[in-house]
């Protein structure tokens, strides 16, 4: 068998020029505005499972119907009995079902972010125009605007049912916008701290497991020690440890600005001047929100 003979190598033959129909791109240049905007409605699709695969479509549907029954069928009973009045005010419907908005949180949050860390996707979206505050704002945002749209939802039903019922248009309209401040408010504070601790661990399941922790627990001990403090006579204690879980900070807002009732222990909420200190700590948690997710993603997109 005969042996291959070496070929001799010319300087420059190891270079060459292929054209594979590459085609330089003549249309607008749309700029970081679209990309935030594509990425804000990208997400807040993608918090309720549209556009992806069917199996994602079931959670957050399914706690979207469990948050709007009950109040059709408050709206119902009160048509049939021509009640005077709706069984449940409207700022205190959120508070009544705040395990669903925590377990929502928790399943939506770290997908909104997660998957980004864990397959190393957000250095790709700063390649762009995008900035990391247009990524934050987008994340921040969508999340926000699918949480209010969870909470404002049962809202506008009862709003709905209040006046087909012939109830007081000018109380109901009051008590309606007076419901749509405090899920508003709701709304940002649980959207901030359900993307900053989803976006410490790029895996979903602990991404989860944590925010259901910080949003529930931290709701169980408050109420246990506000109970232990109205057991002794400690009332004014009652107020100040409220500020320690997001929902009875939401709780102390409306019922000391909003003129709701209080779910606190003997249903007394804080006072106009600790009411003013939950403004401040709520306002406080939001921008605190922002700013850690903003350190956060300053790092990963190095």
């Amino acid at each position: 068998m005969a042996a291959e003979q070496p070929t001799a190598t010319v300087p420059g033959d190891q270079t060459r020029i292929h054209n594979i129909g590459y085609r330089s791109y003549d249309g607008p240049r749309l700029g970081r505005a679209y990309a935030r905007r594509s990425l804000y409605s990208q997400s807040l699709r993608g918090a309720y499972g549209l556009g992806r695969s069917a199996k994602s479509k079931v959670l957050p549907m399914l706690l979207f119907v469990v948050m709007c029954l009950p109040a059709a069928i408050m709206v119902a009973v009160a048509v049939a009995t021509k009640a005077n009045d709706l069984p449940v005010d409207y700022t205190r419907y959120a508070i009544i079902l705040q395990a669903v908005i925590s377990l929502y949180v928790a399943s939506q949050a770290p997908q909104s972010v997660s998957r980004d860390l864990r397959f190393k996707t957000v250095p790709l979206y700063f390649s762009r125009p995008i900035e990391t505050s247009d990524y934050v704002r987008a994340k921040y945002a969508s999340l926000a605007s699918a949480l209010l749209i969870l909470t404002a939802a049962p809202l506008l039903v009862l709003y709905v049912g209040a006046l087909l019922a012939k109830l007081d248009f000018a109380d109901q309209t009051k008590g309606f916008a007076q419901g749509l401040v405090s899920v508003a408010l709701l709304s940002l504070l649980f959207a901030g701290l359900g993307l900053v601790v989803a976006s410490v661990t790029p895996r979903r399941g602990f991404g989860i497991a944590a925010v259901i922790a910080v949003l529930t627990i931290t709701y169980g001990a408050v109420s246990t020690l506000q109970a232990i403090a109205d057991v002794q006579s400690s009332s004014g204690a009652v107020a100040w440890i409220g500020l320690f879980s997001p929902i009875t900070l939401i709780d102390g807002v409306q019922s000391a600005f909003l003129g709701a009732t209080s779910a606190f222990p003997g249903g007394v909420g804080p006072s106009n001047g600790v009411g003013a200190v939950y403004v401040l700590v709520t306002l406080g948690l939001i921008a605190g929100c922002y700013g850690l997710l903003m350190r956060r993603y300053q790092k990963v997109g190095l």
